[in-house]
């Protein structure tokens, strides 16, 4: 029954730390966290971009990554590739933006 409950401590000891190490970050992997915390940036950027009546008509995409955040898609005016660009700088959180949007 010792050698039994060993083994279970063991077992619960090893699972722990795989998950601690699964759960870390590293340069090309979020961790848990990380990827809540850009979930959550990404969210409000696309709400505050569908919330602004200058900017609902177009397909603007966003991705986060770290807190860097990606525009990408077609506008219709420059104004509207800056005004895209600091609403999504405005949001807690946001690292960086890399705006990608297209005047078209």
């Amino acid at each position: 029954m010792k050698k039994r409950n060993r083994f279970v401590g063991y077992f619960v000891l090893v699972m722990l730390m795989v998950a601690f190490v699964a759960c870390a970050s590293t340069s090309k992997q979020e961790s848990t966290g990380q990827y809540v915390d850009d979930s959550v940036i990404t969210t409000k950027v696309k709400a505050l971009l569908a919330a602004d009546d200058f900017l609902n008509s177009f397909q603007i995409s966003v991705e986060t990554y770290k807190g860097s955040v990606q525009l990408s898609g077609f506008v219709g005016s420059q104004n509207a590739v800056n005004k895209a660009g600091e609403i999504a700088r405005s949001v807690k959180g946001v690292t960086s933006v890399k705006n990608d949007l297209i005047v078209k």
